[in-house]
């Protein structure tokens, strides 16, 4: 079975979850999420549960845990907490979580990052995971970042990842 059939068994509607790690965004100043959910949205995913979080491991930790066991939500998405700076703790408190990650989905994201913003891709990081039969993808916290993940990788792929993960 090729790529082009498995797309065909893709979930239609995905249920997802955004969250927002940032110590500064709120919920009038998180562009990134809003970006997150409207595109999801617009694809004709349903996002059932939003949110914000400082960048502090134990609230990242229980946003994601609590978003994984409600049954109705696929895919979590993260966004912020990224970067390389000493606060930028989300890969390494999500990273535990997952059962198999996905390493070429940053590997993807910083080749396409490079050709937008250059040398300083290196420092983007991206992941993405299966913990359970739901997937895991955490992004930067820049709003170019989530529409480059979201056109290039996310949105074409996300119902066939969600299919695959449940398989």
């Amino acid at each position: 079975m090729g790529v082009k059939d498995h797309r065909k068994h893709g979930a239609k509607a995905v249920v997802a979850a955004v969250l927002t790690v940032s110590d500064t965004r709120n919920r009038r100043t998180d562009e990134t999420g809003r970006i997150l959910r409207q595109a999801l949205e617009k694809a004709g995913h349903r996002v059932i549960r939003q949110g914000i979080v400082k960048d502090e491991r134990r609230e990242i930790r229980s946003w994601v845990r609590d978003a994984l066991r409600d049954v109705r939500i696929h895919a979590v998405v993260v966004n912020g907490g990224t970067g390389i700076s000493r606060r930028d703790v989300t890969i390494e408190t999500v990273r535990p979580l997952l059962d198999k990650e996905l390493e070429g989905f940053g590997e993807l994201f910083r080749m396409l990052s490079h050709r937008e913003i250059g040398s300083a891709a290196m420092m983007s990081r991206a992941l993405a995971g299966v913990s359970g039969r739901r997937l895991v993808i955490c992004l930067p916290g820049s709003p170019d970042a989530a529409r480059l993940a979201l056109s290039e990788l996310l949105l074409p792929e996300l119902g066939h990842m969600v299919w695959e993960a449940k398989r």
